[in-house]
């Protein structure tokens, strides 16, 4: 099955444009009347630009209206402390941020505590997947294409692996890396300690001990000191992660009750996560739909220079793709793309 893309040109209606497109290429197929149906997407970290714009989100709720589904926007608590740490901080994001044409449910409920664990392939066992996500429906998964950090890329597939999990599921995922402190380089400055906001590594003897079970390997601490002293060994790990967690979220739906929509617009260096994604590492392409998860992520990377993401993180982003089309995620890694008019 086709990936279809609507390029990114300014002197049309994107926003018509894009309804035409889901039309073409089936997107909203797997609504049935009075299904509740996930919008799982991204609202943008307080201050980051660069997350989807909420006029395109906005039809795709009355698409799925009018097929009388009942949609929600949906995300899931952040591990880390910023401002989408909690439902509360979560929801008041949303709506500052533009999300307020449908009810905005936070899939993990206030502190994360609502969720499913269920059984995974990979290299993972079992992930927590959010409640809410578990429970819907049907899901539209809505992603903005843009570099990762630690993951080099992020698209459909992390948006389910890292988007529909609980911040234990994240904590799981992110732990498959491993954290390395040189003591030979270490000069016990506590720079590190300073950085996390959990304040986890400590100064023994004068030297640094990272060893928390909390540590979710987010490299604040590698990137504060000043004699690269810590190091993330291991870090393509993540990608592999993110997949196998994908698959547990997906085995909570039935078949052909999911799809997705992928915007490769403003398309930067660092996740929506941020309030300062980086730079613009890519010019605009388009709107991407699909059925197959492996295909719309396959189809974007193949479309650009994806090597920029690998430089940025030191990681390889087409690991997640190969490894969610291996644990037998639907989609091809060279997709036939259809352009839509």
């Amino acid at each position: 099955m086709n990936v279809h893309l609507l390029p990114w040109d300014s002197s049309c209606n994107l926003v018509e444009a894009a309804n035409r497109l889901y039309d073409e290429a089936g997107t909203f197929d797997c609504i049935e009347k009075n299904d509740l149906v996930a919008i799982k997407l991204h609202v943008g970290e307080l201050g980051n630009p660069y997350y989807v714009q909420p006029v395109f989100i906005h039809e795709i709720i009355n698409k799925v209206k009018s097929l009388g589904g009942k949609p929600f926007f949906t995300d899931s608590n952040t591990y880390y402390l910023a401002q989408r740490h909690n439902a509360y901080d979560h929801m008041v994001t949303a709506l500052m941020n533009g999300f307020n044409m449908a009810p905005f449910i936070v899939a993990d409920g206030l502190k994360s505590e609502n969720f499913q664990l269920v059984k995974t392939k990979g290299v993972l066992d079992e992930i927590e997947v959010a409640g809410a996500i578990a429970q819907a429906d049907a899901m539209i998964v809505v992603s903005h294409c843009k570099g990762h950090e630690l993951s080099g890329f992020g698209g459909a597939i992390k948006n389910l692996g890292m988007g529909c999990t609980s911040r234990s599921g994240k904590l799981r995922q992110h732990r498959v890396v491993d954290l390395m402190v040189d003591a030979s380089k270490c000069i016990g400055c506590g720079k590190c300690r300073k950085a996390c906001p959990w304040g986890f590594p400590g100064i023994i003897e004068g030297k640094a001990h990272i060893t928390s079970e909390g540590c979710m390997r987010c490299s604040l601490c590698a990137s504060s000191c000043p004699t690269d002293a810590i190091s993330l060994i291991g870090k393509n790990k993540l990608g592999k992660a993110i997949a196998s967690a994908a698959f547990g979220v997906l085995s909570t739906f039935e078949p052909k009750k999911v799809s997705y929509i992928s915007f490769a617009k403003d398309i930067t260096e660092f996740c929506d996560c941020l309030p300062n994604p980086g730079k613009i590492m890519l010019s605009d392409v388009g709107i991407f739909s699909s059925k197959m998860p492996v295909s719309i992520d396959a189809a974007f990377l193949n479309s650009v220079n994806y090597k920029v993401f690998n430089a940025a993180s030191n990681v390889d982003c087409m690991v997640q793709v190969q490894e969610a089309k291996t644990l037998g995620l639907k989609g091809e890694l060279n997709p036939k793309i259809e352009i839509f008019h």
